[in-house]
Parts: structure tokens; sequence; C-alpha cells
């Protein structure tokens, strides 16, 4: 393994402070856990080897030479039709808001340039793979780290009264909750439910820096027994140990979304928990993977799973030991190490 400590190292990241999960859970666990010194990246400096997050200016650092760039694409932009709205304007709208400092309008072909320059990319599923191999042949796929967050497993599987689900993520991700408002509705009918969300109680609606919101309103609008709680590293396990059942829905029409890797269900799989899922081909791999069929197609399937999870005990025990222990097996964090360990082995042999 290369002497990292010899080298100097820049990282563009997701925030300021380093404190975005995309900063916290990716390249910045892995230097704390190795002990790397680095800096963040300023492109009027030379280095020796500079990792890009995905919020990195890639205008800027697609004209950067003289290093190594390591590019940190974990979400499936690649895989957005060319036809989209939004992927139409990005590129636009992340120079008018200063987050490009040379105008590119055709954000996808950025990207492009960007795992051209690159000496290695790393995604976090096989599609994403596939799609970046045609720009750069040296890509990595790595999942997210959960240490710092995966403090507690769950010790009881007998059900609270009312039913707990658990709801996990980034604010602007709540809208996936709506593709199960109808199952929701149905089942609630017939279960007392509550819906615990953990996610940031703000947050803005555009770019990350415009059209502030208030989370609960939305929330409200999917079921109105919601628990809306503010995540926080140091209580996320323990408010989620206390849950019935965990949930992650996905619109399987957006290929943004169905791109997603199982990083959720692989956070929840860490401390026990059951997991029902929309049935995208990361989860299909990893619900394989642990014996379990626990995917849902369509509206439908999501009503008869729900029911069966809440009202079989059993069920949402063997389902929580059996993820438990393929996260145990496949997606250990000394594993997800050496996946870090071989991209910068991949760059300087």
């Amino acid at each position: 393994m290369i002497n990292l400590s010899s080298l100097r190292i820049g990282y563009a990241p997701n925030s300021p402070l380093l404190d975005a999960p995309g900063d916290r859970r990716r390249f910045v666990q892995y230097a704390n856990i190795k002990k790397i010194q680095f800096e963040i990246a300023d492109p009027k400096k030379k280095y020796d080897v500079v990792i890009l997050s995905e919020c990195a200016d890639l205008s800027v650092w697609s004209r950067y030479h003289g290093c190594v760039i390591i590019y940190d694409l974990i979400d499936s932009y690649l895989a957005i039709p060319r036809t989209n709205i939004k992927g139409l304007f990005r590129g636009l709208a992340k120079f008018i808001t200063k987050q490009s400092r040379f105008l590119q309008l055709d954000h996808w072909r950025a990207i492009e340039l960007m795992c051209q320059r690159s000496s290695a990319v790393i995604c976090s599923t096989d599609e994403q793979k596939q799609d970046i191999s045609r720009f750069c042949t040296n890509v990595h796929v790595i999942l997210d780290s959960h240490a710092k967050v995966t403090t507690t497993n769950k010790q009881t599987y007998a059900s609270s009264k009312p039913f707990r689900l658990v709801w996990e993520g980034l604010p602007h991700t709540l809208d996936s909750l709506f593709v199960i408002k109808r199952a929701l509705e149905k089942i609630s009918s017939q279960y007392p439910l509550e819906i615990y969300i953990l996610t940031d109680i703000e947050y803005f609606r555009f770019l990350g820096k415009y059209g502030s919101t208030n989370t609960l309103k939305i929330a409200q609008q999917i079921m109105p027994n919601i628990k809306l709680i503010e995540w926080k590293a140091e209580t996320a396990a323990d408010i989620i140990c206390s849950c019935d059942l965990a949930i992650i829905p996905i619109d399987l029409s957006d290929p943004f979304a169905l791109g997603k890797p199982e990083n959720k269900l692989i956070l929840f799989w860490r401390m026990g928990m059951p997991v029902l899922t929309s049935a995208t081909p990361a989860y299909l791999r990893a619900m394989s993977a642990a014996g379990l069929s626990m995917t849902c197609s369509n509206i439908d399937e999501w009503e008869v799973a729900l029911g069966t999870y809440i009202s079989d005990e059993l069920a949402r025990q063997e389902a929580g030991k059996l993820g438990q222990k393929c996260v145990d097996e496949l997606y250990s964090e000394s594993e997800l190490i050496a996946k870090w360990d071989a991209v910068f082995e991949s760059v300087f042999t």
C-alpha cells in the first residue's frame, strides 16, 4: 500500500464543514480511520491527489492538470434521460448560482469530461459502473460507511402500539413516501400506525440554497400521524431501533431514483431492522444475497407486504436477523476500507 501520508491530498467536499452524508460517510470517514491528512482542495494550489465529491466544481477541476484525480460520483446522473427538464437546465443553474465558475450548459457532458479526466471514478452500483466505464476504465463500486451511526442493535421484535414505521433520509427525498401513500392509508384502517421520519427539520428545495421549506408541512401531506424527528448521529440509532419496521419506497419510474444504491438498506440491516423496499436493482440484489424477498414493485405489493410484516413478529425477527447476518458477511467496515485502499493502489501503481 502506498504511503498516503507522504502525499499532499486535497478534497473538494459536499459541505464546507464536512458534515454532509456524502462527506462523513465516504472519503472523510476513510481518511479518519486511516489517519490520512488532507485539506480542502483549492484549484490554485498543487496537489499529488485530489478527491472530488459530487458537489465539486466540475468546470474547474476538469481543467486541472498535474495530479491524480479521484472522482466520487455516487448518484445516477448519467442515467437521467437527455430530455429531462431539470437535467437540461442543471448546468445553467449551477453557473447562475456560482456553483460552477465556467458555464457548462450540458451537465451530462460535464460529468463525462470529468470522468475522462479522472484517474479513477468511484460509484455505488453496478449499473452506474457500466455507464461510467464508457469514459473511464478505472471504476470502483463503494458504498457508505455507517460506523458512526449504527451504535445500537434492535433488541426486541414485539410490536409497539401503535405500530411504528420508520423512514430515514435527506428531506428532499421525502417525496418518495407519496409512492406508498395509498397503501399506508389502507393499512392504517386495519392497524393503528405511527410513521417516524428522521431527517432535517428545514431544507432548501432548489440547488441546496433556495426555497427554504419546513419539512413537517411536506410530511403531514403523507399521513396525519407523522412523528418528525431531527436527524442526529447521536440519537438516530436509538430512535430507529425503537421502531418496528423500516420502509424505503422509491419511485420506480424515475431513472435517477431507480439507480440509488443499497446504502439505506444496509444502514437499517446493520442494526438488525426488518426493512421493506421498492424493487430497485440494488435492493433486489441485496435482498437476494440475504435470502429475503421484501421488495415491492407496485402499490398492491406494498399493501400486502405491510400487512404481512405488521402482523407477524416472527417474520420481522427473521428479516432483521438475516439482514444483519448479510451485512456482517458482505458489507463489513473492513471490506469497505479495503475498497478505498484499492482505489488509491490503482492510481499509484
